[in-house]
């Protein structure tokens, strides 16, 4: 099994060990990264080594830019590399070596290390990335105008905005836990509408942010052009909230949405009788959570959001994506197979060591062991001891308010044929007759206008979310 994407696709590793462990050294870009302790001669037949590189490694799922600064100072060659696709943080090598054209950096805390090969005009590098026993092929170029490293994302809004904006914080329901986030209020004379936007699975930021596109930026600048007030937050432990991320389920996450939502009704300039969540992903389950147990929730919409528990939902996602990238049927079927019985495993052992063992025993040598130690790491967590067994039908049989539940239909991360009719099933169940449920053509998990839904196509989608899904929601929400 590969590891999780936001928790909800493959991909291989590497800022995912910097993100679950916190430890890593981060600078921004502007500062001057740490000398490395031996001096290096920075030039190879006069080119200096020296300046900004970028290159991409192929996850499998999709191509994973990667730049990498490396600067020569009194004390030799130092590096810094950075996935911009996945965080602006910038992770400072912990060695640098370099032996007339060949180059070696260390990067401990993401147990990796990269050797390239400079070539003879001192303009590329082809090399190796290895990260815990995995080779990875990593050719990087020269990056002479800053301009190479910029993606079109014209759907980003620009400042200033038609409407206030305003930094907030409030307590979480949980001690230690304090969220922060962005208000934006529409001009005029309120109290308006609101919605508090819940996000997927994965340490978001309050926007989203994912492979450089921001979905709940551009998502609350629509609805507050349109006369509504939202809320969006950075999750537990991530940018300026705190608590311990790791160590936090889906039910925490529901708790963290429900202080947001009893801060957003303090505001005076949301309307009291109609406000709403507006969750995707992961939040499309949490949203429901919340709903349920709080009547005073007007309504809600499910961007995306899971109708069957995540063992089931985990094995379609990889199954379908393994078959969009080609793989053959037999071995989709053989990979899927193996994947219900290491997720079965997980549910029915709580030791995690006898886990790990019986998982080493059945991988063998086709994974590295340092690999598989990290995927049962992954696997055995709160988050997904949790994911595998809650089923979202629970909450959805006693939501009793409006319900807008979307899906593309390219989606191949919470499959609409899997979970729509689920979500369906149980709001009638409970009996709710105030619900949509629409599968969108041609749009994927992100709800771009995509060819396949595979998730290497995300990346390379300048559209952020289809302006149809917009006005979608934003029509519904003023109608309720």
């Amino acid at each position: 099994m590969s590891k999780a994407l936001g928790r909800f696709s493959f991909l291989t590793v590497l800022m995912a060990l910097l993100v679950s462990s916190g430890s890593a050294q981060t600078q921004t870009s502007g500062e001057k990264p740490p000398a490395s302790a031996a001096a290096n001669d920075a030039s190879i037949t006069g080119t200096s080594i020296a300046g900004t590189w970028t290159g991409s490694i192929n996850t499998g799922a999709f191509d994973l830019r990667i730049i990498i600064k490396i600067a020569n100072g009194s004390a030799g060659l130092t590096a810094q590399l950075q996935s911009p696709d996945q965080s602006q943080q910038w992770i400072t090598a912990d060695s640098v070596t370099q032996s007339g054209g060949s180059l070696t950096m260390e990067f401990k805390v993401l147990k990796g290390s990269y050797e390239g090969k400079l070539s003879a005009d001192g303009s590329n590098m082809d090399g190796t990335f290895t990260q815990l026993g995995t080779p990875l092929a990593l050719s990087l170029k020269r990056v002479k105008d800053q301009s190479e490293l910029e993606r079109r994302r014209p759907q980003n809004p620009v400042k200033p905005y038609p409407y206030h904006e305003e930094d907030v914080t409030f307590p979480g329901l949980a001690a230690g836990v304090t969220l922060a986030g962005t208000l934006t209020v529409p001009q005029g004379n309120g109290p308006f509408p609101a919605v508090v936007l819940i996000g997927g699975s994965g340490p978001n930021d309050r926007d989203e942010t994912l492979l450089e596109h921001k979905p709940f930026l551009v998502l609350s600048d629509y609805l507050t052009r349109k006369g509504i007030v939202v809320l969006r937050y950075d999750k537990r432990g991530v940018g300026k909230s705190t608590g311990k991320y790791p160590l936090a389920t889906t039910a925490d996450f529901a708790n963290d949405a429900e202080a947001a939502l009893r801060f957003l009704k303090t505001r005076s300039e949301a309307d009291p009788h109609h406000i709403g969540l507006i969750g995707h992903s992961e939040g499309g389950a949490i949203a429901p959570i919340v709903a349920a147990r709080n009547k005073s929730v007007d309504f809600i919409v499910l961007m995306a959001g899971p109708g069957v528990p995540g063992d089931q939902l985990l094995v379609e996602q990889h199954r379908l994506i393994a078959i969009v990238m080609g793989l053959p049927p037999d071995e989709v079927d053989r990979q899927a197979v193996r994947e219900k019985a290491f997720i079965e495993l997980v549910e029915r052992e709580k030791d995690d060591a006898v886990v790990e063992k019986e998982v080493r025993a059945k991988m063998g040598s086709e994974v590295p062991q340092a690999q598989v130690g990290t995927m049962v790491k992954e696997l055995t967590s709160v988050w997904f001891r949790y994911f595998f067994t809650y089923d979202p039908a629970t909450s959805l049989r006693k939501v009793q308010c409006p319900v807008l539940a979307l899906n593309g239909s390219l989606d191949l991360q919470v499959p609409p044929k899997q979970n729509l009719p689920a979500i369906r099933k149980a709001l009638e169940e409970g009996g709710n007759k105030h619900y949509e449920i629409d599968e969108l053509p041609g749009l994927n998990h992100l709800f771009q206008t995509a060819k396949s839904g595979a998730p290497s196509e995300y990346v390379e989608i300048e559209e952020t979310i289809s302006p149809a899904v917009l006005d979608k929601i934003a029509s519904w929400v003023l109608k309720q």
